[in-house]
């Protein structure tokens, strides 16, 4: 009986809630009492913690509920609950998910083809993506595994300054795998991102029509001296 009316008590509306205790609630004879500005008030009795909380026109916030005595706060609740959920809000904004990138190559891949394949690296690993090459045998190529390794091994020392071995090439099958990591965070450059997108739309703010009318306008001839 004891059992079900303390689930009953900790289980309502379906959850458990995880909202701290606050002034009416807490339920202690005494808490270790923190100041509005962080200091250290001290251990003081429940009355004079509800008191001062009165006094400051604060709330009396439980915030570490297992500590003996309990650790309360004097804060304003509603205004550190709208910062936490913008603080959680713009976390989840800001977070970023690495992403896998994918280029296949062949072991003979002509020069033209690999420009253009390793430029996709390079962007790739701008954005602060991991990239996944896969070098592909095809028939008699499938006896020669050096080809891939070589190329890979190129592939690695022309972006090197952007990106590292992050798995070494190995076999898999008809295939050869290595994955390249980014040295900058996806964070980083989502920021680069956004930055140099807030520039561009300055400089274009910055060029006023009138301004574009005089650039575009020629110069007027110089005037010559008239003949007497």
């Amino acid at each position: 009986m004891a059992v079900r009316q303390a689930a009953a008590w900790c289980y309502r509306g379906g959850s458990i809630s995880a909202e701290p205790r606050i002034n009416d609630r807490i339920r202690v004879p005494e808490v270790r009492l923190v100041g509005p500005s962080g200091e250290q008030v001290g251990i003081v009795p429940l009355a004079k913690a509800l008191e001062l909380a009165q006094e400051y026109d604060l709330d009396l916030v439980e915030v570490a509920a297992t500590a003996r005595p309990p650790v309360c706060k004097l804060m304003d609740y509603g205004k550190f609950k709208y910062e936490s959920a913008m603080k959680a809000r713009e976390a989840r904004k800001n977070q970023a998910h690495t992403v896998i990138k994918e280029m296949k190559l062949r072991p003979k891949i002509d020069p033209h083809d690999y420009d253009t394949k390793k430029g996709h690296v390079v962007r790739f690993l701008k954005q602060g993506d991991k990239v996944k090459i896969t070098i592909m045998f095809r028939g008699r190529e499938q006896s020669r595994p050096e080809l891939g390794f070589r190329l890979l091994q190129r592939l690695a020392s022309d972006v090197e300054e952007l990106g590292f071995i992050e798995s070494n090439p190995k076999q898999d099958g008809r295939n050869m795998i290595m994955v390249l990591g980014p040295h900058k965070k996806k964070t980083e450059a989502m920021a680069e991102a956004r930055e140099a997108q807030a520039a561009r739309k300055a400089g274009r703010q910055g060029s006023t029509p009138d301004a574009e009318a005089a650039q575009a306008q020629p110069e007027a001839p110089a005037e010559t001296p008239s003949e007497a």
